[in-house]
């Protein structure tokens, strides 16, 4: 299993995966923002359980817990719901995440939050995500429009250059395993073959370089 940094790194580099289901579902009778809620809690619940040692790219394992949460809204009948025992246990984790937030200064993780609760990730994830208030795109009142942050063209256009830097400043053999991993989606064991390697090895490698390209670009 990976650590909470990395929990919190997969779910932060894998949000797009929600957005691809959640459009998937689009026009079905539930508000879009129902279906990215849910798709949210089906990331990070297999952020918590990817294990990347079995050789499988973590798209391939987040996806099918990402549907499963957006399918379960319907079978449910259309919302996401929340019994009274719940409601209670998640105002107890807002109250942590204001008393965190007060503390450090930022915004904390669901997994800090499940830290100081002392409970799963998963299910502070649920919990948080289920009482949170649906605010819509196009929301207005008072006859002013809600605006959501986006990230700007030129925010995504940088964020690619330092990364291109990032990865052009790496060895030759840890670009050929970023490489293969990463832009040709082969698995740690097909990997390992291809550069004469053991599974374990590659494994252990592209944890550190995954380390060293966050700490270039931190």
């Amino acid at each position: 299993m990976l650590n909470s940094s990395a929990n919190d790194s997969l779910v932060t580099e894998n949000i797009g995966l929600v957005h691809s289901c959640a459009n998937r579902f689009k026009g079905r009778g539930v508000e879009y923002e129902d279906l990215f809620q849910a798709g949210c809690v089906g990331l990070i619940k297999a952020a918590a359980g990817f294990d990347p040692e079995k050789g499988f790219k973590f798209s391939t394992y987040a996806v099918p817990a990402i549907l499963g949460e957006i399918r379960r809204i319907f079978r449910d009948g259309g919302t996401v719901k929340i019994g009274r025992a719940a409601k209670e246990k998640a105002r107890q984790l807002l109250s942590i995440k204001e008393e965190l937030a007060a503390i450090t200064g930022k915004e904390p993780t669901i997994t800090e939050i499940a830290k100081k609760a002392d409970i799963e990730i998963a299910e502070a994830a649920a919990l948080v995500s289920a009482c949170l208030p649906v605010i819509s795109l196009t929301a207005e009142e008072d006859d002013s429009q809600t605006d959501i942050p986006v990230a700007s063209p030129d925010e995504k256009l940088s964020e690619r250059l330092d990364l291109r830097k990032a990865l052009s400043s790496l060895e030759d053999n840890e670009q050929r395993i970023i490489e293969l991993r990463y832009f040709k989606g082969l698995t740690q064991t097909v990997t390992a073959e291809k550069l004469g390697l053991s599974q374990v090895q590659v494994s252990r490698k592209e944890k550190a370089i995954l380390g060293k390209l966050r700490k270039m670009l931190a």
